[in-house]
């Protein structure tokens, strides 16, 4: 197991108040000594804060490239390797216009605008305009590569340490710890006589490790004086196939990710980390990010896996629908009913989903990906089976959905 993100959460005020931030960079390098002297691998350590509207205030919204580029600055030669500046929102129609310009300004500050959450229902609007997001990203770049710094935002809480979903609330600093873990199912599965004794073993690792990263992070509260929002063990891959869901799926029984038994399989490995005893944040679910995953991409790119398999298993896991490689030429329009079908699941199941999309310039559906990046294992182009809604869903109202559990 690696500890994927060690994240700050933060109010640092416009302009940025250096003292805030300065004490975030000390607690993220001693929570990356601390863990690695247990023997944990620290990936990166984070910064997220309030959403930048917010900080801005609607009337200096389009100062958001300015915003972002003097946080990039200031993350310089601190050893934290990425920010995010946290939703747009639907209250604030103009911080989902300027989103794409303040990702072009930038290399590693991240976004996300929320759709859909339980006190504002779905709003439609805040649907079309993050899918129009998404479409320009998408032209940043030859490769789309954009679009891995937005994701748009269903019932997202604050405090989860995986980027772009990450945004705080409040003045009061805070911090969480992201896993990648997925190497724990694989074991504990693999070893299992039975189903039963295949969750107790994944429950006793998760449990096992918990108490390690809380006992350092119940220092760190206490020298830094901030809040340990938890952790988020979600079980996030790594693009090799021994770290894979594949991997963890087939010591369970199922053939291949994508046939059927899969969403047992996926929900059984949620139910274990939503059973673990641990202090929990953000997602604490299965990521099925596709070009993350070695097995997801491979499955993908072979048509065994759809966009729609995507959705269905959203319904079980983590995150939604991560890193999904789509057609250059797809429209706002056609990506618009599947960010509201996201969007209903999540109200519907009372659960945290995003959708990081990557349309690629120029590919169409089964063309090879071509990225250049340690962390995605290259797939093809998935097809988007998608046409644009009519009225009045396709229209400008906003809507309460409630949980499925709330009416009797």
């Amino acid at each position: 197991m690696k500890i994927r993100s060690v994240t700050w959460f933060c109010n640092p005020g416009w302009p940025l108040d250096d003292h805030v931030l300065k004490q975030g960079f000390d607690l993220l390098a001693d929570a990356r000594s601390a863990y690695e002297a247990l023997g944990y691998e620290v990936q990166t350590t984070r910064l997220a804060t309030i959403p930048f509207p917010l900080l801005l205030g609607e009337q200096a919204i389009r100062q958001a490239p300015d915003l972002a580029k003097k946080l990039e600055t200031a993350l310089k030669g601190s050893g934290v390797g990425y920010a995010a500046l946290g939703p747009a929102l639907p209250e604030v129609p103009a911080s989902y216009e300027i989103i794409p310009d303040a990702i072009a300004s930038t290399q590693s500050v991240f976004f996300s605008g929320i759709m859909a959450d339980r006190q504002r229902g779905i709003s439609l609007p805040a649907v079309k305009a993050c899918a129009e997001v998404i479409v320009r990203c998408s032209g940043l770049s030859p490769d789309g590569f954009a679009n891995l710094r937005f994701a748009a935002l269903a019932n997202v809480e604050p405090g989860t340490p995986f980027l772009p979903a990450s945004y705080h609330h409040g003045d009061q600093p805070a911090f969480s710890i992201g896993t990648e873990a997925m190497d724990l199912a694989v074991e504990a599965f693999q070893f299992a006589d039975s189903i039963a004794d295949a969750r107790q073993k994944l429950v006793n690792s998760i449990e096992d490790h918990a108490s390690k990263l809380v006992s350092v992070a119940d220092r760190l509260q206490k020298k830094h004086t901030a809040i340990f929002n938890g952790i988020d063990f979600s079980l996030a891959p790594f693009p090799k196939q021994s770290r894979s869901l594949e991997a963890a799926l087939t010591a369970l029984g199922v053939d291949h990710v994508g046939g059927l038994g899969s969403l047992t399989g996926v929900a059984l490995l949620t139910e274990a980390i939503q059973t673990a005893r641990f202090p929990h944040t953000g997602f604490c679910g299965v990521m099925l990010p596709v070009m993350e995953d070695a097995s997801l991409a491979e499955r993908a790119a072979g048509g065994l896996l759809t966009v729609r398999d995507l959705l269905l298993y959203s319904s079980v896991c983590g995150t939604g629908l991560d890193t999904i490689p789509l057609p250059g030429d797809v429209t706002a329009g056609q990506l618009a009913p599947l960010l509201l079908d996201l969007s209903s699941m999540a109200l519907r199941l009372d659960k945290s989903l995003t959708a990081r999309l990557m349309p690629i310039p120029g590919k169409k559906a089964g063309d090879a990906t071509g990225f250049d990046f340690s962390y995605f294992a290259n797939s093809r182009v998935m097809a988007l089976d998608s046409d644009p809604l009519n009225s009045p869903l396709g229209g400008n109202e906003t809507f309460p959905l409630s949980a499925r559990n709330e009416r009797k």
